[in-house]
């Protein structure tokens, strides 16, 4: 082995308003994941994303400039002949709460920051030196009635004056102004929203220096809200420009804003009604001479709005997102939460949106049509993950989290190529979940904080979708479920019938459900074969059956483990006493519990492993020790306690891995202590301790491990991550377990987390 290199990657995206930018110059689109960044070119469609560093968003000027929640603001640099490759070169601080918002004023070279602390910060970046830092030259205190959620930024377009505008939780817009050099000045506040303002777009209503300036605020209390800048002879000029008698009973006043190089007048253009809830982004843009606003709302939808040439009166032209029966209607449809962030693309040929599962939704206009079709975005987890499991024969991989989800990652084969993509969401559920395995070619097991733990079959529907899409071999299982649905207010995934065509449905529609809240049938043609599956189809089409419930436990799940015979599962939850440390065993062939329970621990176990040929089943756990069962001659599915290690480590063991049969019983710890140690088990008799061989200490805790199921050049290879992120591959010479190398992953696949 020459070289590590990642594969794919997946990042779900924070949920907020200014976690994302769409990039002019270089059409990368950059969003927050948890402290990371995440760049995507979405006109590249499946082009997996990178991580760049911590931060939520972007600014024009060749630069990335990123606020966090760590008050701080991060200013990233384009390195040479690598378009999509950043250097973090500074950071600023100053601010004493959480950056929530950001505008970049390129004609002056300054950045602004709003924060939760109350002010918003004015930096000039020093383009002189090689760091590319940044000077603080102008603090402005907008609190404590005011913590700025938006910002908005443009030039007059004579002189090098400039326009700043900023809103958040008091419903008010300030306007600022400011000449080239000179400090910004508050000119006006603008009043008339009744929540909190959470968006703001300025723009040129003409491509012409002299031309009016719009500006659009979005609220919480559903409204859009239009203004126009326009320059006026003198301040005694009263001539307003008001199109109609209700535009004059909105606006009761004129707002006046001087600048050095002239006279402006700010008055309400137009109110814009048409969202059912909040409003969390607006953003212009202006192609072929028509200019268009585009709104995100919590509602589920993207709205366009434009002017209608005969009657210039600004309607939504389009809208886009979910329209059905089942909107908002439980967390299982994805609905609920709407969308939080919607961009135009650089060309103005597509629109992103981000809803509330972290995924994007991506749509792309055919001006042949005049439609907007709806793309294969990205999507990934939103809260940590706690559990992965390869499926048998590892065509796809389970990944399940603190975000209640399940989700099937798989290769998607196009061409010669193949991207990884999320094809299938398995499980939505309503307790955070901590644990997964596969019990078969098409069953897995996960558990949750819920006590119990929830067997799924694979649906005939999806292994059709992955055998057509990834080459993934579809099951021999004749009794295979058609498609599942998952009640409204319900846990419990259920199988459901499939019909042939859609029409079958009559006037109820495809998404309608029945006095029960399921679904009474999922037309064949829902999925399409040819591509991933849409963020509609996940969330609504791609679960799986639940088969079986397992109960015994009376803490929430922490480990849960199958052989590789698929036979038998082995269980644990969360304890602070031997009564509830124990390790449950199920038969998956009726699901009954194998009695006894198996002791060893007295804390919560944190791991269990099944040897690869079966014969033992290891556990460790946070009271600092290992445990080895063994299986019965005499009875099938029987484990007894073979050994144990009570000082197996100095702090809490977190994972544990089996070496591969080619070396014997083999085994490998790590834990909190940053240590991983390998121990031999020796198999001449019962009662034995076993040898410790190797201690790797290292410099952070180390929180996952996992053996190569094979010897590779002769060597053992072991994949580490630890809790900082970083992921390293080790390898080890055999007999004597001695360390030969290590692999490090390149700082860019380095995922930083919230330790908390």
């Amino acid at each position: 082995m020459k070289r590590v290199g990642a594969r794919a990657a997946s990042f779900g995206a924070n949920r907020h308003p200014a976690a994302a930018d769409w990039d002019v110059l270089s059409g990368l689109l950059a969003y927050g994941s948890d402290r990371n960044i995440a760049l995507w070119d979405p006109l590249v469609f499946l082009n997996p994303a990178r991580v760049i560093g911590i931060a939520y968003c972007v600014d024009r000027m060749k630069r990335g400039i990123a606020g966090s929640a760590d008050k701080t603001i991060r200013i990233w640099k384009n390195q040479r002949g690598l378009s999509k490759v950043f250097q973090e070169v500074s950071s600023l601080e100053g601010h004493a709460s959480s950056v929530n918002c950001l505008c970049a004023i390129p004609q002056q070279e300054l950045v602004v920051s709003g924060s939760a602390d109350g002010t918003l910060k004015v930096w000039r970046l020093n383009l002189l030196q090689e760091g590319f830092g940044a000077i603080l030259v102008q603090n402005i205190q907008v609190g404590p009635q005011l913590l700025p959620l938006a910002l908005a930024s443009s030039d007059f377009g004579i002189g090098g004056d400039s326009i700043l505008t900023a809103a958040g939780t008091n419903g008010i817009v300030q306007v600022y102004t400011a000449g080239y050099g000179a400090r910004f000045q508050l000119q006006a506040t603008l009043a008339g929203h009744h929540s909190w303002v959470r968006g703001l777009a300025i723009t040129k209503e003409k491509d012409q220096p002299d031309s009016d300036i719009l500006l659009a605020s979005a609220s919480q209390d559903k409204y859009i809200r239009l203004w126009r800048l326009y320059r006026v002879e003198s301040l005694t000029d009263n001539s307003l420009r008001m199109k109609s008698s209700l535009l004059t009973s909105l606006s009761n006043k004129s707002h006046r804003l001087q600048t050095s190089h002239g006279t402006y007048a700010l008055t309400l253009e137009a109110l814009l009604l048409g969202h059912e809830d909040w409003i969390y982004t607006v953003q212009w843009r202006r192609k072929e001479g028509c200019l268009q606003l585009l709104s995100a709302s919590a509602d589920n939808s993207l709205a366009i709005w434009q002017v209608e040439e005969d009657s210039g009166i600004w309607v939504c032209s389009t809208r886009l997102g979910e329209i059905s029966s089942q909107k908002g209607s439980t967390t299982a449809t994805g609905s609920s939460g709407g969308f939080w962030i919607g961009l135009w693309s650089p060309d103005g040929d597509s629109v992103v949106s981000l809803g509330k599962t972290g995924s994007w939704r991506l749509w792309h206009y055919d001006s042949v049509s005049d439609h907007w079709t709806p793309i294969s975005g990205i999507s990934g987890h939103i809260c940590s993950i706690t559990g992965i499991a390869w499926a048998r024969g590892g065509g796809y991989l389970l990944s399940t989290g603190l975000d209640q989800t399940t989700r099937l990652h798989a290769p998607w084969r196009r061409q010669g190529s193949s991207f990884w993509h999320e094809f299938a969401r398995p499980q939505i559920h309503g307790y955070d979940l901590n644990c997964i395995d596969s019990v078969g070619r098409s069953q897995f097991i996960s558990g949750a904080d819920e006590k119990a733990l929830r067997v799924f079959d694979e649906p005939k529907r999806i292994a059709e979708v992955l055998q057509k899409s990834c080459g993934i071999p579809q099951p021999s299982d004749l009794g295979m479920p058609e498609v599942a649905d998952i009640p409204v207010l319900g846990l419990s995934n259920k199988t459901v019938e499939r019909l042939e065509d859609s029409s079958l449905l009559g006037d109820r529609g495809l998404h309608q459900r029945d006095d029960s809240g399921a679904t009474p049938a999922i037309s064949a043609k829902t999925l399409a074969l040819e591509v991933p599956p849409l963020e509609d189809d996940l969330a609504r089409h791609t679960l799986w059956p639940e088969r079986e419930k397992l109960y015994g436990h009376g803490y929430e799940i922490s480990a849960v483990a199958a052989n590789s015979e698929g036979t038998i599962v082995a269980t644990a939850c969360k304890a602070s006493s031997l009564e509830h440390a124990v390790v449950r065993l199920y038969d998956t062939k009726d699901w009954h519990e194998i009695k006894p329970v198996l002791t060893a621990h007295s804390l919560t176990v944190t791991c269990l492993r099944f040897s690869r040929d079966d014969r033992y089943l290891m556990s460790v756990g946070r009271d600092r020790q290992w445990a080895i069962f063994e299986k019965d001659d005499g009875e099938e599915h029987l484990y007894r306690l073979r050994t144990q290690n009570t000082r197996g480590h100095s702090r809490m063991i977190l994972s544990a891995s089996w070496a591969p049969l080619e070396v014997g019983s083999i085994f490998a710890t790590a834990g909190r202590d940053k240590a991983v140690k390998l121990w031999n088990l020796l198999s001449f008799s019962k009662g034995h301790s076993s040898n410790f061989t190797t201690n790797l200490q290292l410099t952070t805790p180390v929180t996952a491990i996992d053996f190569y199921p094979r010897l590779l050049d002769g060597a053992l290879l072991l994949a580490l991550g630890m809790e900082s992120g970083e992921v390293a591959i080790h390898t080890f010479g055999i007999p004597h377990l001695a360390l030969q190398k290590t692999f490090k992953f390149d700082n860019e696949y380095a995922i930083s987390h919230d330790p908390d």
